[in-house]
This record gives structure tokens, C-alpha cells and sequence, in this order.
């Protein structure tokens, strides 16, 4: 289908944050942001509660729907719907999820994605698979072979807090996120992989070398870390070093640098409060949890996040995008080492859910909900 532009010359002004906004556990002093990206803004297309996309190397993407439908998008005819995908447990937060391609892609063709399997007495948990991708036409697109390679466990009642996103490292180690369910004290608890985040093989068994190797439960031995809450970005930095982003309760969203055998605190403690207000200690009550390298209350909910690398915005190679949801925003953060600051914020009309690079150094956003518009970013304005 042809682009639709909606603003073919928008400037998305950053906006200045302040110390008030309780940005940065580190900032002490106001952050002010001088600098203004200038984008052109196309829709391109729309879909039903989009969640994630990955680009394959030709320029066409892989969309994933929550109610259970994978599309395959091309610039230049209407989305195809990928058969293969098995059923998809949808409600609530649940559905189907992340998509990415396996690193050797080009060779192989698999492309790995994440859903919500039901399970016995109204259970329910994440999974993730893989499939290989054959593109027979123009209307003729399927994942062939699709297997299983790992399962949240256990599975709980309830329909939040999956988290669910995908990575791969560049040694090709595939890390999974693993939200705490909404139960909360099972982030602590390394018997089960909720709250965590796991390294696998590709293949979905346990790497040597991962923190708890050798533990009795095959479910300890996938840890790499713990004591998250609601990991909605997975993202590796340019150096490899591995960053996720995840929800806080009432305030509190963080960003993480994630090291092998770390606990991030949850729920022991947060830079947030409870829904019904009742106090949670905050990190630096408790040194023996890490804590984040930026927070944020109010909160950004934020959806997906990348680490941009492209040539198109040079102010903004190397550096933190985040996709909001109740921020209706891109913001961009800064990282130096351990720290980070937010540089600023590009502000949208509606909840941004996910944000992914593409091949040419594009910007690319998938709004939330039903009928969320799939956005091309690009120099100019």
C-alpha cells in the first residue's frame, strides 16, 4: 500500500526535563536539553493492538498482534498474515508477543517469538518459539517447523506482567525476559524463572556459564538475573553490555544495566510506592540490591527500546530510545558507564508501544491499541 504522510514536515521538539520530575536518581540538578530534532513523519500502515516488529534484512518487517496474528509488512502491498502461529492465550496483558530474527537469519531463515500459552486450572504463562520463515508470493507467507524452546514456570493465574521480550547477544546467546506475574515475591525466589531474566542457547538449553549452573532446578540453572518486575525493553548497547527497561508500581520505572547474578530488589524494594499507597523501601535503603541507573516518577510506561546506531540522527547514535506509552513519547536517554540521563523527549498524540531501528537507519513506532498506526521516522522536516 502506498505511504500516507500525516506530517511530512513535523518537528518533534525534546522536551526539558527538570529535577521536580524525579528523573534520575543520580541528577541533582535540572537537565536541561537545548538541542531540537527535527523528523519527517509518514504512517505507512495500521494494525490491530500491535506489539512488536523486527525487520528482515530486505526492508520488510514481522508485526506481531496481541489477539494472535503475525503480519508481514512490505512498502509496497497491503500487510500478509503469517499461518503457523500457534493458539494464542489472549487477554489482559497477554497475547501474542516479541519477534525477533535469529542472528544468522540470512542462512537459516528462523525467526524466534514470544505468546501466552494457557495452561491447566484458568493457568496461563509465556513462551517462546521458533520457526522458520517461508515467503512462498505475494499472499503466501507461513512459519514452517514452529517448536517450543522454553516456558515460564510456572505458570500462575492472572493476565499481567508476562514481560516476555527477546534478545540476542552477539556471542548468539538468546536472553528472554521473564515478568514477575503480579506476584511479586516469586522475583525473589530462584527456584522459578518469574521475575528474571534467562540466557538459553539458541536451540533453548542451558549455556555453561550462566550464574547458577549446576542448581538443582533446570529452572535456576537459566537465570541470569532476578528480581525484576514488568521488563517491557531488552536491549544490548553497542559495547554488548545488556539493558532492560521495565515498569514500576505506582512510580519507579527503571532502566538497568543487567550483569550476570544481580538482584535488581523487586519487591523488596523500589523507587516506586504501592497502588494503595503503602510504602516500598527505595534502593539506596538496601545496598545489597542494584539499583537502577535511572528512574522515573511520574512514570513513562514504557513499551520497547533500542539502542540507536544508524547514521540519519547523529545526536542520537549510541544513545537510549524508549517507547511511552502513558508518556505518549520517545525519550531519549544518554548512558555514561553506570549512569544515565534523560536527554529529552519527542512527544506523539497517542501511546507509543513499540520502537525498532530499520535497515537504513529509520526510526520506526507502532502506536498502542486498535487501529495503532505503524510510523516511519526520517531526517528532515
Amino acid at each position: 500500500m502506498p505511504h500516507r504522510v500525516i506530517a511530512c514536515a513535523l518537528s518533534l521538539s525534546l522536551v526539558a526535563c527538570s529535577a521536580a520530575d524525579d528523573v534520575s536518581a543520580q541528577a541533582a540538578d535540572p537537565v536541561i536539553v537545548a538541542a531540537t530534532q527535527t523528523f519527517s513523519v509518514e504512517e505507512v500502515a495500521t494494525f490491530n493492538e500491535p506489539w512488536a516488529m523486527t525487520f528482515l534484512p530486505d526492508g520488510r518487517a514481522l508485526i506481531t498482534e496481541m489477539s494472535g496474528t503475525m503480519q508481514l509488512w512490505s512498502a509496497d502491498q497491503p500487510p500478509v498474515a503469517v499461518s503457523g502461529i500457534p493458539a494464542v492465550d489472549y487477554g489482559g496483558q497477554g497475547g501474542l508477543g516479541d519477534v525477533v530474527l535469529h542472528p544468522a537469519f540470512s542462512e537459516n531463515g528462523l525467526v524466534y517469538f514470544s505468546y501466552i500459552e494457557a495452561g491447566d486450572d484458568d493457568t496461563r504463562g509465556a513462551v517462546v518459539a521458533r520457526g522458520i520463515l517461508v515467503v512462498a508470493g505475494d499472499d503466501s507467507v507461513s512459519l514452517n517447523d514452529v517448536e517450543v524452546i522454553w516456558r515460564q514456570a510456572p505458570k500462575v493465574e492472572g493476565r499481567g506482567h508476562y514481560s516476555h521480550r527477546i534478545a540476542f547477544s552477539s556471542d548468539g546467546y538468546l536472553f528472554i525476559a521473564s515478568g514477575d506475574r503480579q506476584a511479586m515475591e516469586p522475583a525473589q525466589d530462584t527456584s522459578n524463572t518469574l521475575g528474571t531474566i534467562v540466557r538459553l542457547n539458541d536451540g533453548g538449553s542451558v549455556p555453561d556459564g550462566n550464574p547458577m549452573d549446576g542448581e538443582a532446578s533446570a529452572e535456576t540453572a537459566q537465570i541470569w538475573s532476578y528480581g525484576h518486575r514488568n521488563i517491557l525493553g531488552l536491549a544490548f548497547a553497542p559495547d554488548g553490555e545488556l539493558w532492560d527497561m521495565e515498569h514500576g508500581p505506582a512510580g519507579g520505572d527503571e532502566l538497568n544495566r543487567v550483569e550476570p547474578g544481580i538482584n535488581y530488589g523487586w519487591p523488596v524494594v523500589s523507587n516506586g510506592e504501592h497502588y494503595d499507597g503503602t510504602d516500598i523501601p527505595d534502593h539506596d535503603t538496601d545496598t545489597s540490591f542494584r539499583a537502577p541507573a535511572i528512574w522515573w516518577t511520574p512514570v513513562i510506561a514504557p513499551g520497547g527500546m533500542i539502542f540507536y546506531t544508524g547514521d540519519m540522527f547523529p545526536d542520537l547514535h549510541g544513545d537510549v530510545l524508549i517507547a511511552g506509552l502513558s508518556s505518549n513519547a520517545i525519550i531519549h536517554v544518554e548512558i555514561d558507564g553506570d549512569a544515565a540521563r534523560e536527554a529529552g523527549r519527542f512527544t506523539f498524540d497517542n501511546r507509543i508501544r513499540e520502537i525498532e531501528q530499520g535497515p537504513d537507519g529509520t526510526i520506526w513506532i507502532l502506536e498502542d491499541g486498535e487501529e495503532g498506526r505503524m510510523i516511519r521516522l526520517t531526517a528532515g522536516g
